[in-house]
């Protein structure tokens, strides 16, 4: 198992990087069959308005699939702790997951809304940060509505970027505020997409019970 530590605002000295293949490697002893790679990113916020707030963040890559969890303290190694523990935990329901879908393999049923959203945004005007200050690459296999649901919830984000299987468009699905959840997709010119329904340039989606759980 291939283990990378990156980190910003802060030295990793050879204490902290045993300390992380000690908690991580431990954390995933159990799944070195399905991990391919992990990073953990180490980093220091501070901000005079807050107390110093020190984070873990670790991505392990799966068969394919993206697994995240971060964890912040005042404390790096209670960080660490906290995060070996969350990872764990995600990798468990990772693999509970993939055995129960060879198992009970079931249809996903998805319900399309055909209204199209004009305008994502509104009135308000969109305001971009005065600078990156961090840079991610992934591969993106084609992958259908249900599997980018379950990588929605194995990252731990509130939205997901994937390539639709189906119309091999790059599409983004995201948890709504009022339940379930939501897919953007690309518009040409028509006015429409170039999906299989050729109507909707957003669309609510219903996903199987199980699939919320998190």
């Amino acid at each position: 198992m291939k283990l990378v530590i990156h980190s910003k605002n802060i030295e990793i000295t050879d204490a902290i990087r045993e300390y992380v293949h000690q908690k991580i490697e431990k954390a995933a002893s159990h799944f070195q069959n399905i991990t391919n790679e992990v990073d953990v990113h180490l980093s220091v916020a501070r901000n005079p308005r807050i107390n110093t707030r020190q984070a873990a963040e670790v991505t392990i890559y799966a068969n394919g699939s993206v697994i995240r969890a971060e964890e912040s303290s005042e404390n790096l190694y209670a960080s660490i702790d906290l995060v070996a523990d969350k990872i764990a935990r995600q990798l468990r329901k990772y693999k509970e997951r993939r055995q129960d879908q060879k198992t009970h393999a079931q249809p996903t049923e998805v319900v399309v809304a055909e209204s199209v959203v004009p305008d994502l945004i509104g009135d308000r005007t969109p305001e971009l940060p005065n600078e990156v200050v961090r840079t991610k690459y992934f591969s993106m296999p084609p992958m259908t509505l249900a599997e980018a649901s379950e990588q929605l919830q194995l990252v731990g984000h509130d939205f997901y970027m994937f390539r639709n299987s189906e119309t091999g468009e790059i599409n983004v699905i995201y948890e709504r505020n009022h339940g379930g959840y939501g897919v953007i997709q690309p518009r040409n010119g028509n006015g429409h997409t170039n999906g299989k329904n050729g109507k909707s340039s957003h669309t609510n989606i219903v996903m199987p019970e199980k699939l919320h759980s998190k």
